[in-house]
Formats: C-alpha cells, structure tokens, sequence
C-alpha cells in the first residue's frame, strides 16, 4: 500500500470520525430547542426572584445555538460526501486534481473555523448559564431537571447539562478532526503543486537538451575557397 492511499484511508477514518460527532452535536441542540420553547441557555442570564426563588431569565438570541446547529448539519452532509468521493478515488486508484485539492483545502479551513466559532459559543455561553445556575443550587448539574422558572415560562430543564456536555464534546472534537484534515488536505496540495511544478522542469530541461543535441547533429556548412589569380 503506498503513502497516497494510506492518506486517502486516513482521510475516510477522520470523515467517519467527524460524521459520527457531528450527530453528538447536533442532536443534543435540537432537543434542546424543542424543550426550552426556541430560547437558547448559551450566554442567558437574569435574576432569582426574592419573593418565590424563581428565575426571571433574560434570553440571549437565539444565533448562540441556531450557528452551531447549522454548523453540525454541514459538517454532516460534507462529511457523507466526502466518505463517497475519497472512498472512489481509493477504489480507481486516482488522485485529485489541483483544484480539488484547493477547493477541499479551503472547504476544510472554513469548516474548521466554523466549528471553532461552535465550540466557543457553546463552552463560554454553557460557562455563563451554570454561573447563573450556582447562584441557587450547589452545581449545575444539581439544577438539572428542577423547576426553575414560572408555569407561563413553556421550558423544560430535563437533561440540559448532559445534553450541553455532549454537544460540547462532539464540537471540540470536531474541530480536532477537521485541524487535522485542513493539514492533510494543505500538504497534498503543496505536494501536488511541487510535482506540477517538477513535471514542468523537467519538460523544459528535456526540451533544452534535445534542441541542443540537434543543434549539435546538424553539419556545417562548406565554405569554399576561390584562387585569385
């Protein structure tokens, strides 16, 4: 097996990888969007009402979790194409053209700072909220499943921590994985530019030798010499 196919299956393994985290990450925030009414936990704050103990929130928008979201379906469907198409250049026996190579480069640094943007959101807003969730219980987790809000307030705490702790997982893991595609995927394409631009000296040099060779093979002229009387 050479070193290009064993990259190609090293490639596949980490699409593999980041598909099946991109399902951590975006399952949890799904659920979480169904149980908290369309509100989003990540950088929320508020008050504890003196009077009941009740948790007057101040809702953040919703961009803090609608991104990650998104950013975890992408990674989804780019990461089932890429299984596809890498598993059938393994197959023929092909390598990418320069472009894909570019193309999948600049596909992978975008995605990879998607995903940084994702995790960031979720760790720092996920921070804030157990911040404000200590104010009254002794953990966070503690305040996992308890009524913390008003009956008008249409949100359910069941399984917000775990649910917070998985998406955070499948998030930085992601971003792991596709730090290191965005490498692979950058060295294969100075590789490839290397070799183009080999493949092309070497023409050159060959096309110097033979016109140098010819030059070399054609006979010179007779220059004939007249007596002058």
């Amino acid at each position: 097996m050479t070193l290009s196919h064993k990259i190609l299956l090293g490639q596949i393994s980490l699409h593999v990888f980041s598909l099946i985290l991109s399902v951590c990450l975006t399952i949890p925030l799904i659920i979480h969007q169904i149980h908290f009414d369309g509100h989003c936990l990540l950088f929320s704050g508020g008050n504890w009402s003196q009077e009941d103990g009740l948790l007057v929130i101040s809702w953040a928008s919703k961009f803090y979790c609608v991104f990650p979201l998104i950013t975890g379906i992408l990674i989804f469907i780019l990461s089932s194409l890429q299984i596809y198409r890498i598993a059938m250049l393994y197959h023929k026996e092909e390598e990418s053209s320069f472009m894909a190579l570019f193309l999948d480069s600049a596909v992978s640094l975008i995605c990879c700072a998607m995903v940084l943007a994702s995790s960031i959101f979720i760790t720092l807003g996920f921070i804030i909220w157990c911040g404000l969730m200590n104010e009254r219980f002794p953990s966070c987790e503690t305040a996992d499943g308890q009524n913390i809000t008003k009956p008008d307030v249409l949100i359910q705490t069941a399984g917000f921590y775990n649910g917070m702790g998985v998406a955070q997982f499948g998030s930085w893991g992601i971003f792991a994985t596709f730090a290191v595609l965005s490498s692979l995927a950058i060295l294969k394409l100075v590789n490839n530019h290397q070799l183009r631009n080999l493949r092309v000296s070497m023409y050159l040099e060959r096309q110097r030798l033979v016109n140098e060779d010819s030059f070399h093979n054609f006979p010179e002229p007779v220059v004939r010499q007249e007596n002058m009387d």
